[in-house]
């Protein structure tokens, strides 16, 4: 058994390769972040349980509000364009990826390239 606690931080992980056997990584965020990026392996699979937040994935704009799951694919680069004061989403990678793997899977992209 093992039992984590979200933080006051902007956004966190909690559990995955680098602390656990888990073959997933379980994160958090209090807001949507603007960082373009795509993922070469790991799928992200975004649970929101507050608030309403924009997603750019690729060239298209989805809206998010409670209750929703988003998975992005490998290979879709994307970003956060708002998000509501109240946001709050859990995040899971799969495959977890310790921290050397993960700099080597996160790839950044421009605005430009998402069409913004």
């Amino acid at each position: 058994m093992r039992l984590e606690h979200a933080n006051d931080l902007l956004k966190g992980w909690s559990v995955g390769a680098w602390n656990s056997s888990l073959p997933i990584a379980i994160g958090f965020a209090n807001q949507g972040i603007d960082e373009p990026h795509v993922h070469l392996q790991i799928t992200e699979i975004y649970l929101v349980a507050r608030g309403e937040a924009e997603i750019r994935i690729e060239r298209e704009t989805l809206k998010l509000r409670i209750g929703d799951i988003l998975v992005v694919e490998p290979g879709e680069a994307h970003t956060f364009i708002s998000s509501s004061p109240e946001y709050f989403h859990f995040v899971i990678h799969a495959p977890s990826l310790v921290a050397e793997e993960l700099k080597r899977d996160k790839m950044s992209v421009t605005h430009l390239q998402l069409g913004l």
